[in-house]
């Protein structure tokens, strides 16, 4: 298996791990959820969990890997409004817990660099 491959299932991996938490563990998901956002924060840690999933599953797929793994970018930049609002709920909260939501908003970066790696390592291939 090529190191692009290995690095496209882990992605998918990832994904699709996130996915399924959002579905049996919720209730830490809707509570990033910005206020801002209409409807049910549980119905937004529902579609995105569902978005996650088939994310997860075009990722795999060679396929719909480029495609799929351009709309994880966007997805995880779609997603960083929930981790500020989830910084922004914590700062009062135990300095490790403080800490922990502080480092999740850079970690959006890589995430989306990885994506966009994925994708690049498909170019020429479908």
């Amino acid at each position: 298996m090529s190191r692009s491959e290995r690095s496209a299932l882990l992605l998918a991996g990832l994904l699709a791990g996130a996915g399924v938490c959002h579905f049996v563990v919720p209730r830490p998901f809707a509570a990033t959820v910005p206020r801002a956002l209409p409807g049910s924060p549980r119905a937004w840690t529902y579609a995105s969990g569902a978005a996650e999933l088939a994310l997860a599953a075009g990722v795999a797929l060679p396929r719909t890997r480029r495609a799929s793994a351009r709309a994880a970018a966007a997805f995880f930049v779609g997603v960083f409004p929930a981790n500020v609002q989830m910084a922004v709920d914590w700062r009062h909260r135990s300095a490790p817990l403080r800490t922990a939501a502080l480092a999740r908003l850079p970690l959006q970066v890589p995430l989306v660099l990885w994506a966009r790696g994925v994708a690049k390592g498909q170019e020429g291939r479908s």
